[in-house]
């Protein structure tokens, strides 16, 4: 974090055009011409402000010059990063970040394609540039953009190295172990990082109102699995996964305490989830979040070993948000899955 230093109090000197003036009002004066008039207040400030000039803009794009506010370091997965505040054109890689961005309100000039959410750009800004996918970059694309920052999270952490040759590049993806403190984090730098650091206090506000509504709503009323449903396959979550902020942020206890931590889950059958028999479900159909075609969730989980378990029984199966699959930790994400905790168990009463 930089230090902002404050003014130091200094002796005033006159500009040098003021000084120019003054000595032609003498030499007037001398001459016995007529008197001048009253030079400007001398406790007048003579701090210099540069002011920016903007480009002439149509109704649908925005201003996005680089103010003269200097610089900011910003914490990122490979170390503090020094940048320029409010740097533009800006190449993003990542859906989570894309939803702070676009909440925040600003523009960004490079996107990847095959983005399968509706929240990850900000209204009435300018049309973005193609370059390349969440997985691989197109290099080309860059170089033609030369932005002057790439953003990235986990899906591009491999190409850190190949992205830095091209610009400042930011790996800033999201610690699932601490989901919560990370996207705050994370929120909090991008408001630094582009001048809007008043406007990520508001949205972090909104997330926390949103999270303690559905702690009030689920508090006391059952524990929970979390299961992501691909094709055929069953995989089971727990609190250190992308899915783990139903447990460690909105406090639902966990129906096995025991799953394996696993980037993609713990393989699990029908005969598990009889078994560990969860007051709720928690669903993520990833083919329905990433636009896939096959056999859903719904379908899947109607199997006479899950009817057996309470979260069957009493109608306690949520399906989440796409988003919590794929942008999880962003300000979307976190209104869109607690208002779904909120809505599921607040008609529930209290075990």
């Amino acid at each position: 974090m930089f230090k902002r230093l404050s003014p130091t109090p200094a002796k005033l000197t006159l500009p040098k055009t003021k000084l120019t003036i003054t000595a032609l009002l003498v030499s007037v004066a001398m001459a016995g011409c007529s008197p001048t008039q009253p030079s400007a207040d001398d406790s007048a400030s003579t701090e210099s402000t540069s002011q920016s000039t903007s480009e002439a803009a149509t109704d649908s794009t925005v201003a996005t010059a680089n103010n003269d506010n200097g610089t900011v370091a910003i914490d990122t997965v490979n170390g503090d990063v020094d940048l320029p505040v409010n740097p533009h054109p800006i190449a993003v890689y990542d859906m989570t970040l894309m939803q702070d961005l676009s909440a925040l309100g600003v523009p960004v000039e490079g996107l990847p394609t095959n983005l399968h959410l509706d929240n990850l750009k900000a209204e009435n800004t300018p049309d973005s540039i193609d370059i390349g996918t969440l997985f691989e970059p197109d290099m080309e694309a860059l170089n033609a953009m030369q932005p002057k920052a790439i953003l990235i999270g986990g899906r591009m952490a491999s190409k850190y190295d190949t992205l830095k040759q091209m610009a400042p590049t930011l790996d800033m993806s999201i610690d699932t172990e601490h989901v919560y403190d990370s996207s705050k984090q994370r929120l909090a730098d991008l408001g630094r990082l582009f001048n809007k650091e008043d406007k990520a206090a508001q949205l972090q506000q909104d997330i926390d109102n949103a999270i303690a509504e559905a702690k009030s709503a689920s508090a006391g009323k059952g524990n929970a699995l979390v299961v992501l449903i691909n094709g055929n396959k069953i995989s089971a979550f727990g609190e250190a996964s992308r899915f783990g902020f139903l447990h460690t942020v909105f406090d639902i206890p966990m129906a096995d305490p025991h799953i394996q931590d696993a980037t993609h889950g713990q393989p699990v059958s029908f005969e598990y989830l009889q078994k560990t028999n969860p007051d709720w479900l928690f669903v993520l159909d990833r083919a329905s979040a990433i636009g896939e075609e096959g056999i859903g969730a719904k379908a899947v989980l109607d199997n006479p070993l899950v009817h057996e378990t309470n979260a069957w029984k009493n109608d306690h199966i949520v399906y989440l948000s796409p988003d919590s699959y794929l942008a999880y930790g962003g300000y979307y994400q976190w209104l869109k899955d607690a208002k779904l905790v909120t809505d599921s168990f607040s008609s529930t009463a209290n075990n």
